[in-house]
């Protein structure tokens, strides 16, 4: 039944026919797949021991009940003060000004706490010489406050910053930063001590002509132990030539605005493969990103999306199908989005995706994807049905309640630490304009909070999840990580034309005794920060035991660069854990080594080497008072 639909589609992809899914799945519902246990190679389908099904849950919380936390902004106090310049703040005349920037929760120094690189912007109009806004690097004081390190850290580049994202290209065990830009790229390379060096050029990774690049991330899509690098490309933009929209005639909602993306020329999606000698070598044609239907490419998530043990690329398009790369395991993929059920949304229709996140929101082992669109539409959650299948659970979720906001950054999270991924997402108009008309959301929006309720479905609690939630603010991109070391997860949030939000969560008082478990990766084999490699944390003990069967639950999770809107999470993998008081970690690297941790005490953050080794253990008390 599954090669029957999978053979269907491609027909329709191959004859751009483009059917709702109610019809696809009319004709060809998929199995169920069951279980199957193989080590991973280069010829195997299943590389990891998984039974897609729906978890058996624990009671769902009752609706309206206490969420545990509240996220409070601390952006101010905590010295992240510089505001983030891009574009017109009333008018913006070109689609340049209007996409803004991402953010990196990224422990530059490696000292087990998490500093924060804010993208910044610029203005069509331009800056004196020496006043150019530039991209900062705030280094965490572990008391709850940052210092602006940018001048001594060397990374003064200016521009038309995008995203960001963060992986070992080197292997030396430090962990380098690599920046998009509408223009020339840069890859700085960390020296450990706080400075880094623009190597873009000595890494062959300098561009020929102008590109609007966008999202990124780091990956081994070759498994050979170097990490490579996909840059998602948005329109061939040429500020000499882009219409005006007073000469265009572009308009939304009879408000004169910015022309674009439709009628431009989308740009194409670039994958360097790493040479092992610290250079890159453009292999996209080669590879085969040119040859896609999706265009206009904006955020990219990488994961190993049919558990066959190889990364992955899901890009989130604006005003067209979403492409997703399948890896042929062979240095090539396959664009087969619409096949797969995640090129479009349920009706058929294409999407103006934004932002994208990748994680298992009901535990079945299986990754699922969830898209932030335009004003007007929902985000979109396509829930994974295995075997590269995936069916879109946005309206079944829950999520269809909300269309008024335009979303950027997203991602799964869990801000309760009770096992289960919940969802968090960012908004902000894309059009200065709408201001003071009353025909349209407002361009400073709150974000979305969604309650993971261990059925399928989600609760929206953006009402109770604190003041750093329900205040307006022009949002872009957003990364996860837990910047006090307090064992919940906090949210950075750029912004554009404005300062920067730093969401901290705080528990509340009938939440206290929830566990967590944090992994930070080394490979030896595999590449150096661990990237691709795949972690399941069973837990032994308290609420995370099946009560129909009485076997513990399982949660899986990827070491990722990139993701979100243009923004790199703390790569540091966090689990929450219920009342469990330890769990087994089961660590799948990319070289296709396995290791078994039993019984990890919670509450610790553990740095593991590959082959199983734990380089240390740290208590995760918070910051010093």
């Amino acid at each position: 039944m599954r090669a029957d639909r999978r053979r269907f589609l491609k027909s329709l992809s191959r004859t751009a026919l483009v059917l709702s899914l109610e019809d696809v799945l009319s004709l060809a519902m998929p199995a169920q797949m069951g279980p199957q246990q193989q080590a991973p190679s280069g010829n195997s389908r299943q590389a990891y021991d998984v039974k897609p099904r729906a978890a058996k849950l624990n009671p769902s919380p009752v609706l309206g009940a206490p969420l545990g936390y509240t996220f409070l902004d601390v952006a101010k106090q905590s010295g992240l003060n510089a505001k983030t310049i891009y574009g017109g703040e009333h008018k913006n005349r070109y689609l340049l000004e209007t996409t803004g920037c991402g953010v990196a929760f990224y422990d530059f120094d490696h000292d087990d706490w998490v500093d924060i690189f804010l993208v910044n912007g610029s203005r069509i109009e331009g800056f004196p010489k020496g006043q150019e806004p530039m991209s900062r690097l705030f280094k965490n004081n572990r008391d709850g406050t940052f210092t602006d390190v940018t001048a001594k850290s060397g990374m003064t580049r200016t521009g038309w910053g995008q995203g960001c994202c963060v992986g070992d290209y080197d292997n030396d065990g430090l962990d380098d930063l690599f920046v998009t830009y509408y223009g020339q790229n840069v890859l700085y390379k960390s020296h450990g001590d706080g400075t880094f060096t623009d190597v873009t050029a000595k890494a062959g990774l300098s561009q020929k002509t102008t590109r609007w690049n966008t999202g990124c991330a780091f990956l081994d899509y070759d498994r050979d132990g170097h990490l490579d690098l996909f840059v998602a490309n948005y329109i061939d933009f040429d500020i000499k030539t882009a219409p005006l929209p007073e000469a265009a005639g572009c308009a939304y909602k009879g408000i004169q605005v910015a022309c674009g993306p439709p009628g431009l020329n989308g740009g194409k999606n670039i994958l360097y493969r790493n040479n092992g000698d610290g250079t890159f070598s453009d292999v996209s044609e080669r590879a085969g990103m040119l040859n896609t239907i999706g265009t206009y490419a904006l955020s990219v998530s990488v994961a190993d999306l049919d558990n066959d043990g190889w990364p992955d690329i899901y890009v989130a398009n604006d005003s067209t199908a979403a492409t997703f790369y399948h890896n042929q395991k062979d240095g090539t993929f396959k664009d087969e989005a619409i096949e797969s059920g995640i090129a479009y949304s349920p009706d058929g229709r294409p999407q103006a995706g934004m932002g994208v996140s990748v994680g298992d929101f009901n535990r079945d082992g299986l990754l699922d994807i969830v898209k932030t669109n335009f004003a007007g539409d929902t985000d979109s959650l396509y829930q994974n049905l295995g075997d590269g299948n995936f069916e879109d659970h946005t309206y079944l979720s829950g999520l269809g309640v909300n269309t008024r906001f335009l979303g950027w950054g997203v991602g799964f999270f869990d801000p309760d630490n009770d096992g289960w991924p919940d969802l968090f997402m960012s908004n902000g108009h894309v059009y200065p304009e709408v201001d003071g008309t009353h025909i349209d959301s407002p361009y400073a929006e709150h974000k979305y909070v969604y309650r993971n309720l261990r059925d399928g479905q989600f609760e929206e609690v953006t009402d109770r999840a604190g003041s750093g939630i329900t205040a307006s603010v022009p949002a872009r991109g957003c990364a996860f990580g837990d910047f006090d070391n307090d064992g919940d997860i906090d949210v950075v949030v750029n912004c554009v034309n404005a300062p920067p939000q730093l969401l901290r969560c705080d528990r509340t008082a009938d939440a206290k005794n929830v566990n967590f478990l944090k992994l930070r990766l080394v490979g030896t084999k595999s590449n150096r920060s661990g990237i691709g490699a795949r972690l399941t944390v069973t837990a032994q003990t308290g609420t995370q035991y099946d009560p129909a069967s009485k076997a513990p639950l399982k949660q899986i999770d990827e070491v990722r660069s990139g993701g979100s809107y243009f923004s790199q999470n703390d790569p540091r993998v966090h689990f929450g854990l219920g009342s469990a008081a330890t769990a087994d970690v089961e660590i799948h690297w990319p070289s296709g080594a396995r290791d078994s941790l039993k019984a990890l005490a919670a509450n610790k953050l553990y740095v593991v080497q590959e082959g199983g080794k734990i380089l240390r253990s740290v208590d995760m008390n918070g910051p010093r008072r």
